[in-house]
């Protein structure tokens, strides 16, 4: 198991040692310095061809600037954790980078199998969940989502196994208002509150040094849609859990030119009547935001190609630049396996973000 967590004093070194990358493209966030873009893993066949796809982009990626990375158990039926644990101990042998330069995110709460292991998914589900206990009839949601504390104890675990780190330096809490859709808000909030006293407890054992919220839907919607959560009430709840310093510190979410609700709807409070976007509200309430889907897994590259908003860079890069230069944005996160994609996607880290009058000018554009 490699040791430590990402440090304000291991990501400072990682910045020293990218010196020829823009300062601008690291955002200052709980004393530590992450990359303005992070590499995702979600995409890619559970095969052994994809690991060493995965592998290699995760590194190449880290040696072009890049100190963010984000995965989840479920991503590749736990195959994507094991690549990030092999690149991050391979780089480490090799002297190229150190445990506390690179910050680490995964996520919990969906039902997964193991694609290293040839059975289906309920098989999977009876024979490592089911007999020993861990989840027990009910627990698992229409949305295979389950998040009672003795299955997240065993994800955790696993996740921990999986990456080969003693510690995680984020866990989400994954898609959990979306795979519950037979709560309501105030049953979902009493789940959240143990899963939260959970997380706390983990913090404190060092298994985890944060933890947050992946989403898609829950902190986009309109107030009065039923997958509506409120920002403002959860860090609530963490607060009456671990106080001032408590460790509810990220959100991730979908942002780009088609999801624009993060930065466009105005939804949330945050101590005012005023409503206010969720980037916004993130920003009052001290939560970085970390956001999904930038290309809408390539979908959108075409209609960045025709806009000519953009025709300074390429479609990728637009894209990128764009999102990362929202204000309120810690990092979009881009996935990418093979060579190509990452050469592309990291010209992106040979250039600053936008300036907030370059970045407001871009959004006028966009609209008129």
């Amino acid at each position: 198991m490699i040791q430590g967590f990402a440090t304000p004093e291991g990501t400072k070194r990682f910045i020293e040692k990218n010196d020829n990358i823009p300062v601008k493209n690291f955002n200052m966030f709980e004393e530590l310095n992450l990359s303005n873009v992070g590499i995702g893993t979600y995409l890619g066949n559970p095969d052994s061809e994809t690991d060493v796809e995965v592998k290699n982009a995760i590194k190449k990626s880290i040696m072009l600037g890049i100190n963010v990375i984000d995965t989840a158990i479920n991503y590749r039926a736990q195959k994507a954790e094991r690549s990030i644990g092999k690149a991050i101990s391979e780089l480490i042998e090799e002297n190229k980078i150190t445990r506390d330069e690179v910050f680490v995110s995964t996520k919990n709460g969906y039902v997964t199998n193991d694609g290293d292991i040839p059975e289906d998914l309920m098989q999977y589900v009876m024979r490592e969940l089911g007999k020993p206990g861990i989840v027990k009839e009910g627990d698992i949601s229409t949305g295979y989502h389950c998040m009672t504390i003795p299955y997240l104890e065993d994800q955790l675990n696993r996740s921990i196994k999986n990456l080969g780190l003693e510690c995680i330096d984020l866990m989400y809490l994954h898609n959990a208002v979306e795979g519950h859709p037979e709560l309501s808000n105030d049953e979902f909030l009493a789940k959240l509150t143990s899963v939260i006293e959970f997380y706390e407890e983990k913090r404190k054992e060092g298994k985890i040094r944060f933890y947050g919220m992946a989403t898609w839907e829950c902190f986009r919607v309109d107030i009065d849609n039923k997958m509506f959560l409120s920002l403002e009430k959860v860090i609530d709840i963490a607060k009456n859990i671990g106080g001032e310093n408590h460790g509810f510190r990220f959100i991730q979410l979908p942002y780009n030119f088609h999801f624009d609700q993060a930065y466009m709807k105005k939804n949330q409070s945050s101590g005012s009547d005023q409503l206010v976007s969720i980037l916004e509200c993130a920003q009052r309430l001290g939560i970085g935001v970390f956001t999904s889907v930038p290309l809408m897994q390539g979908r959108l590259l075409e209609w960045v190609k025709n806009s000519h908003t953009f025709s300074n860079f390429s479609p990728s890069v637009g894209a990128l630049q764009f999102v990362r230069s929202t204000p309120g944005v810690l990092a979009p996160l881009i996935g990418q396996k093979n060579d190509t994609h990452v050469n592309e996607n990291m010209e992106v880290m040979k250039i600053p973000p936008f300036s907030e009058n370059e970045f407001q000018e871009t959004v006028k554009k966009l609209v008129t």
